[in-house]
């Protein structure tokens, strides 16, 4: 479970990062968009990609959702 916490934190601060957001920006933008809701199930997909296209996905994610990010 540490392993999946401390993947999230890493992936919220990429997206940051790779979308111009505050970590805390990103956070809430992940959140209302439901990336950190699906995050469980996707988890086995994501830590295999690079952080860069983990990132993409759940832009794509969130701006089916709604998101205007990507």
């Amino acid at each position: 479970m540490a392993k999946k916490i401390d993947y999230l934190i890493a992936l919220i601060n990429e997206f940051g990062r790779k979308y111009g957001l505050s970590d805390k920006e990103s956070y809430l933008y992940l959140q209302k968009y439901g990336a950190i809701a699906i995050y469980e199930d996707c988890y086995e997909y994501l830590h295999t990609q690079s952080f860069d296209c983990a990132a993409e996905e759940l832009a794509i994610y969130c701006k089916r959702q709604g998101g205007n990010i990507a």
